[in-house]
Protein backbone atom coordinates (compact mmCIF):
# COMPACT_ATOMS: atom_id res chain seq x y z
CA UNK A 1 0.00 0.00 0.00
CA UNK A 2 1.19 3.62 -0.54
CA UNK A 3 1.61 5.37 3.13
CA UNK A 4 3.24 8.76 3.61
CA UNK A 5 5.38 8.67 6.98
CA UNK A 6 8.39 10.07 8.57
CA UNK A 7 11.22 9.07 10.40
CA UNK A 8 12.36 12.34 12.17
CA UNK A 9 10.59 15.70 12.57
CA UNK A 10 11.54 18.61 10.60
CA UNK A 11 10.38 20.51 7.63
CA UNK A 12 7.76 18.74 5.61
CA UNK A 13 9.74 18.73 2.33
CA UNK A 14 12.86 17.33 4.35
CA UNK A 15 11.14 14.49 5.98
CA UNK A 16 7.91 13.45 4.31
CA UNK A 17 8.24 10.24 1.73
CA UNK A 18 5.90 8.32 0.50
CA UNK A 19 6.32 4.58 0.00
CA UNK A 20 4.66 0.92 -0.49
CA UNK A 21 4.50 -0.26 2.91
CA UNK A 22 2.72 -3.84 3.56
CA UNK A 23 -1.01 -3.04 4.98
CA UNK A 24 -1.09 -3.49 8.68
CA UNK A 25 -2.81 -6.37 10.37
CA UNK A 26 -5.98 -5.42 12.84
CA UNK A 27 -5.19 -6.84 16.27
CA UNK A 28 -7.42 -7.59 18.94
CA UNK A 29 -10.38 -5.07 19.51
CA UNK A 30 -9.22 -3.37 16.06
CA UNK A 31 -10.55 -2.67 12.55
CA UNK A 32 -8.25 -2.26 9.70
CA UNK A 33 -9.82 0.77 7.45
CA UNK A 34 -9.54 1.84 3.50
CA UNK A 35 -8.92 5.24 3.56
CA UNK A 36 -10.69 7.79 1.35
CA UNK A 37 -9.78 11.10 2.51
CA UNK A 38 -7.51 12.30 5.47
CA UNK A 39 -7.73 15.12 7.15
CA UNK A 40 -5.05 17.39 8.14
CA UNK A 41 -4.99 19.31 11.81
CA UNK A 42 -2.85 22.03 12.55
CA UNK A 43 -1.80 19.60 15.16
CA UNK A 44 -0.70 17.09 12.79
CA UNK A 45 1.71 19.61 11.61
CA UNK A 46 3.15 20.74 14.64
CA UNK A 47 3.95 16.88 15.44
CA UNK A 48 5.61 16.80 12.15
CA UNK A 49 7.84 19.60 12.16
CA UNK A 50 8.47 18.85 16.51
CA UNK A 51 6.91 21.76 17.57
CA UNK A 52 4.95 18.66 20.13
CA UNK A 53 7.02 16.57 20.76
CA UNK A 54 5.90 12.86 20.38
CA UNK A 55 7.75 9.77 20.36
CA UNK A 56 8.99 8.12 16.64
CA UNK A 57 8.63 4.31 17.35
CA UNK A 58 10.15 3.68 13.90
CA UNK A 59 8.23 5.92 11.28
CA UNK A 60 4.86 7.67 11.79
CA UNK A 61 2.58 7.76 9.32
CA UNK A 62 0.84 10.98 9.91
CA UNK A 63 -2.81 12.46 10.58
CA UNK A 64 -5.27 11.66 13.55
CA UNK A 65 -8.39 12.08 11.18
CA UNK A 66 -9.98 10.92 8.07
CA UNK A 67 -12.79 8.41 6.94
CA UNK A 68 -13.06 5.22 4.70
CA UNK A 69 -14.54 1.74 5.14
CA UNK A 70 -13.73 -1.38 7.24
CA UNK A 71 -12.00 -3.80 5.26
CA UNK A 72 -10.81 -6.35 8.00
CA UNK A 73 -11.42 -6.66 11.75
CA UNK A 74 -9.37 -8.48 14.30
CA UNK A 75 -10.18 -10.61 17.50
CA UNK A 76 -12.71 -9.67 19.27
CA UNK A 77 -15.15 -7.31 16.67
CA UNK A 78 -17.92 -8.38 15.25
CA UNK A 79 -17.43 -9.48 11.66
CA UNK A 80 -20.35 -7.69 10.51
CA UNK A 81 -18.40 -4.61 11.05
CA UNK A 82 -16.64 -5.11 7.54
CA UNK A 83 -17.83 -2.85 4.93
CA UNK A 84 -18.77 -0.68 6.84
CA UNK A 85 -18.40 3.63 6.15
CA UNK A 86 -16.53 5.39 9.02
CA UNK A 87 -15.05 8.29 10.07
CA UNK A 88 -11.55 7.77 12.28
CA UNK A 89 -10.19 9.99 14.84
CA UNK A 90 -6.94 10.08 16.76
CA UNK A 91 -5.45 7.41 14.65
CA UNK A 92 -2.10 8.46 15.22
CA UNK A 93 -2.12 9.22 19.03
CA UNK A 94 -0.48 6.43 20.04
CA UNK A 95 0.45 4.57 16.86
CA UNK A 96 2.43 4.34 14.02
CA UNK A 97 -0.58 3.84 11.58
CA UNK A 98 -2.03 7.38 10.78
CA UNK A 99 -4.52 8.03 8.02
CA UNK A 100 -2.18 9.33 5.74
CA UNK A 101 -1.84 5.94 3.79
CA UNK A 102 -3.99 3.40 1.99
CA UNK A 103 -4.78 1.54 4.95
CA UNK A 104 -4.89 2.27 8.67
CA UNK A 105 -5.55 0.16 11.82
CA UNK A 106 -6.97 1.84 14.51
CA UNK A 107 -9.16 0.48 18.28
CA UNK A 108 -13.00 -0.40 16.97
CA UNK A 109 -14.69 2.53 18.74
CA UNK A 110 -12.24 5.02 17.22
CA UNK A 111 -13.63 3.93 13.39
CA UNK A 112 -17.54 5.15 13.99
CA UNK A 113 -19.78 4.36 11.61
CA UNK A 114 -20.82 7.20 9.40
CA UNK A 115 -23.99 7.64 7.39
CA UNK A 116 -24.05 6.85 3.79
CA UNK A 117 -25.78 10.11 2.99
CA UNK A 118 -22.85 12.61 5.35
CA UNK A 119 -20.25 13.33 2.52
CA UNK A 120 -16.77 12.04 2.69
CA UNK A 121 -15.34 15.42 3.05
CA UNK A 122 -17.40 15.85 6.28
CA UNK A 123 -16.40 13.01 7.80
CA UNK A 124 -12.82 13.58 6.87
CA UNK A 125 -13.23 16.62 9.00
CA UNK A 126 -14.91 15.96 12.08
CA UNK A 127 -11.80 14.04 14.38
CA UNK A 128 -9.95 16.58 16.88
CA UNK A 129 -11.97 19.86 15.39
CA UNK A 130 -15.49 18.57 15.76
CA UNK A 131 -14.48 16.95 19.31
CA UNK A 132 -12.85 19.51 20.33
CA UNK A 133 -15.90 21.93 19.94
CA UNK A 134 -18.49 19.42 21.26
CA UNK A 135 -16.08 19.11 24.87
CA UNK A 136 -15.82 22.66 25.12
CA UNK A 137 -19.43 22.81 24.74
CA UNK A 138 -21.39 20.20 26.22
CA UNK A 139 -19.86 19.27 29.93
CA UNK A 140 -20.55 22.49 31.25
CA UNK A 141 -24.49 21.51 31.03
CA UNK A 142 -27.74 22.25 28.41
CA UNK A 143 -27.10 24.71 25.78
CA UNK A 144 -30.70 25.48 25.50
CA UNK A 145 -31.34 29.21 25.92
CA UNK A 146 -27.88 30.09 26.06
CA UNK A 147 -25.65 32.58 24.61
CA UNK A 148 -22.81 31.37 23.55
CA UNK A 149 -19.52 33.27 22.03
CA UNK A 150 -17.03 31.39 19.72
CA UNK A 151 -13.41 33.10 19.07
CA UNK A 152 -12.14 32.35 15.56
CA UNK A 153 -15.74 31.24 13.81
CA UNK A 154 -13.83 30.25 10.78
CA UNK A 155 -11.85 28.06 11.85
CA UNK A 156 -12.24 24.13 11.64
CA UNK A 157 -12.88 24.30 15.58
CA UNK A 158 -15.22 27.27 15.72
CA UNK A 159 -16.60 26.42 12.83
CA UNK A 160 -17.95 23.22 14.62
CA UNK A 161 -18.69 24.68 17.74
CA UNK A 162 -21.13 27.36 16.03
CA UNK A 163 -22.59 24.71 14.37
CA UNK A 164 -22.98 22.09 17.39
CA UNK A 165 -24.28 25.56 19.96
CA UNK A 166 -27.35 25.98 17.36
CA UNK A 167 -27.81 22.36 17.15
CA UNK A 168 -28.27 22.59 20.79
CA UNK A 169 -30.26 25.80 20.78
CA UNK A 170 -28.22 28.58 21.92
CA UNK A 171 -27.68 31.92 20.30
CA UNK A 172 -24.21 32.46 18.90
CA UNK A 173 -21.90 35.06 18.48
CA UNK A 174 -18.37 34.71 17.16
CA UNK A 175 -15.32 37.18 16.19
CA UNK A 176 -13.84 36.91 12.98
CA UNK A 177 -10.47 38.58 10.93
CA UNK A 178 -11.87 39.59 7.39
CA UNK A 179 -15.00 39.76 4.98
CA UNK A 180 -14.29 36.15 3.92
CA UNK A 181 -14.45 34.72 7.16
CA UNK A 182 -17.09 36.36 8.39
CA UNK A 183 -19.34 34.93 5.42
CA UNK A 184 -18.05 31.66 5.91
CA UNK A 185 -19.17 32.18 9.86
CA UNK A 186 -22.37 33.38 8.47
CA UNK A 187 -22.83 30.34 6.64
CA UNK A 188 -22.49 27.97 9.38
CA UNK A 189 -25.35 29.60 11.21
CA UNK A 190 -23.99 32.48 13.62
CA UNK A 191 -26.51 34.67 14.70
CA UNK A 192 -23.91 37.50 15.49
CA UNK A 193 -20.53 37.82 13.05
CA UNK A 194 -18.22 40.13 14.12
CA UNK A 195 -15.18 41.64 11.97
CA UNK A 196 -12.62 42.32 15.02
CA UNK A 197 -10.24 43.98 12.30
CA UNK A 198 -12.66 46.84 11.59
CA UNK A 199 -15.84 46.62 13.90
CA UNK A 200 -15.81 47.59 18.06
CA UNK A 201 -16.29 43.80 19.01
CA UNK A 202 -17.15 44.76 22.79
CA UNK A 203 -19.93 47.07 21.80
CA UNK A 204 -21.16 44.65 19.00
CA UNK A 205 -21.66 41.84 21.35
CA UNK A 206 -23.22 43.75 24.24
CA UNK A 207 -25.52 45.03 21.72
CA UNK A 208 -26.51 41.32 20.76
CA UNK A 209 -26.58 39.82 24.67
CA UNK A 210 -26.76 41.01 27.69
CA UNK A 211 -24.26 38.25 29.06
CA UNK A 212 -22.27 35.44 26.94
CA UNK A 213 -22.64 32.49 28.76
CA UNK A 214 -20.29 30.28 27.67
CA UNK A 215 -17.04 31.43 25.14
CA UNK A 216 -15.52 28.68 23.17
CA UNK A 217 -12.00 29.94 22.90
CA UNK A 218 -8.76 29.84 20.84
CA UNK A 219 -7.01 32.94 22.21
CA UNK A 220 -7.08 33.00 25.52
CA UNK A 221 -4.73 35.75 26.55
CA UNK A 222 -5.30 38.27 23.42
CA UNK A 223 -9.28 37.68 24.20
CA UNK A 224 -9.02 38.28 28.10
CA UNK A 225 -10.25 41.77 28.27
CA UNK A 226 -12.91 41.39 25.20
CA UNK A 227 -14.16 38.17 27.62
CA UNK A 228 -14.04 40.32 30.53
CA UNK A 229 -16.25 43.00 28.94
CA UNK A 230 -19.03 40.51 27.64
CA UNK A 231 -19.26 37.36 29.84
CA UNK A 232 -22.10 37.02 32.36
CA UNK A 233 -21.66 36.51 36.10
CA UNK A 234 -20.93 33.17 36.13
CA UNK A 235 -19.87 32.71 32.61
CA UNK A 236 -17.60 29.50 31.15
CA UNK A 237 -14.66 30.19 28.87
CA UNK A 238 -12.99 26.93 27.49
CA UNK A 239 -9.58 27.74 26.33
CA UNK A 240 -8.46 25.13 23.39
CA UNK A 241 -5.54 26.33 22.17
CA UNK A 242 -2.09 28.26 23.14
CA UNK A 243 -1.66 31.96 21.51
CA UNK A 244 0.58 33.39 24.08
CA UNK A 245 3.31 31.97 27.00
CA UNK A 246 1.31 33.29 29.95
CA UNK A 247 -2.40 34.52 30.75
CA UNK A 248 -2.30 37.30 33.21
CA UNK A 249 -5.69 37.82 35.24
CA UNK A 250 -6.78 41.11 37.28
CA UNK A 251 -7.46 39.27 40.70
CA UNK A 252 -10.46 40.92 42.42
CA UNK A 253 -12.54 41.75 38.25
CA UNK A 254 -11.89 37.90 38.42
CA UNK A 255 -13.15 37.02 41.66
CA UNK A 256 -16.07 39.05 41.63
CA UNK A 257 -17.12 38.26 38.23
CA UNK A 258 -17.44 34.45 39.67
CA UNK A 259 -15.98 33.14 36.00
CA UNK A 260 -14.76 30.08 35.46
CA UNK A 261 -12.04 28.94 32.88
CA UNK A 262 -11.30 25.71 31.69
CA UNK A 263 -8.45 24.27 29.21
CA UNK A 264 -8.96 21.13 27.00
CA UNK A 265 -6.34 19.21 25.19
CA UNK A 266 -8.82 16.89 23.38
CA UNK A 267 -5.56 14.71 22.97
CA UNK A 268 -5.69 14.33 27.08
CA UNK A 269 -9.11 14.63 27.80
CA UNK A 270 -10.57 11.37 29.38
CA UNK A 271 -11.40 8.01 26.26
CA UNK A 272 -15.12 7.83 27.31
CA UNK A 273 -15.95 11.43 27.36
CA UNK A 274 -14.70 11.17 24.09
CA UNK A 275 -16.24 8.10 22.55
CA UNK A 276 -19.82 9.46 24.11
CA UNK A 277 -18.80 12.84 22.48
CA UNK A 278 -18.19 10.92 18.83
CA UNK A 279 -21.58 9.25 19.11
CA UNK A 280 -22.62 12.91 19.45
CA UNK A 281 -21.12 14.22 16.89
CA UNK A 282 -21.92 11.80 14.11
CA UNK A 283 -26.02 12.04 15.51
CA UNK A 284 -25.59 15.87 14.74
CA UNK A 285 -24.11 15.08 10.95
CA UNK A 286 -26.42 12.59 10.27
CA UNK A 287 -29.17 15.17 11.23
CA UNK A 288 -28.07 18.04 8.78
CA UNK A 289 -26.43 19.78 11.83
CA UNK A 290 -22.77 19.76 10.21
CA UNK A 291 -21.01 21.07 7.18
CA UNK A 292 -17.72 21.02 6.23
CA UNK A 293 -15.73 24.32 5.84
CA UNK A 294 -14.06 24.87 2.10
CA UNK A 295 -11.91 22.25 1.15
CA UNK A 296 -7.99 21.95 0.02
CA UNK A 297 -7.86 18.67 -1.56
CA UNK A 298 -4.13 17.16 -2.30
CA UNK A 299 -2.87 13.84 -3.76
CA UNK A 300 -0.89 11.60 -1.53
CA UNK A 301 2.29 12.20 -3.34
CA UNK A 302 1.86 16.29 -2.67
CA UNK A 303 1.73 15.67 1.15
CA UNK A 304 3.95 18.12 1.55
CA UNK A 305 2.45 20.99 -0.33
CA UNK A 306 -0.81 20.12 1.74
CA UNK A 307 1.26 20.30 5.13
CA UNK A 308 2.14 23.96 3.86
CA UNK A 309 -0.83 24.87 3.30
CA UNK A 310 -1.97 24.37 6.46
CA UNK A 311 1.42 26.35 8.45
CA UNK A 312 0.43 28.33 5.49
CA UNK A 313 -3.07 29.20 7.76
CA UNK A 314 -5.42 28.81 4.61
CA UNK A 315 -9.03 29.15 5.04
CA UNK A 316 -11.29 25.78 4.99
CA UNK A 317 -9.73 22.16 5.23
CA UNK A 318 -6.66 20.73 3.90
CA UNK A 319 -7.27 16.67 3.48
CA UNK A 320 -5.33 13.94 1.23
CA UNK A 321 -7.32 12.19 -1.34
CA UNK A 322 -6.08 8.65 -1.35
CA UNK A 323 -8.45 7.91 -4.10
CA UNK A 324 -6.42 9.68 -6.93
Amino acid sequence: MRAALYTRTGKAGDVLRVLDLARPDPGHGEVRVQISLSGINPSDVKRRDGQTPSRIDGFQVPHMDGVGRIDAVGPGVPAERVGQRVWLWMAALSSSWGTAAEFCVVPQEQAVPLPDHVPDELGASLGVPALTAHQCLFPDGPLQGTDVLVAGGAGAVGHFAVELAKWAGARVATTVSGPAKAELASQAGADLVVDYRSQDAVAEIRAFSDGIDRVVEVAPAANWELNRAVCATGARIVAYSVDRPTLELPLLPSLTSLVTIRFLLIYRAPRNAVVQAAQEVTAAAARGALTSLPIHSYSLSRIAEAHQAVEAGVTGKVVIDLRK
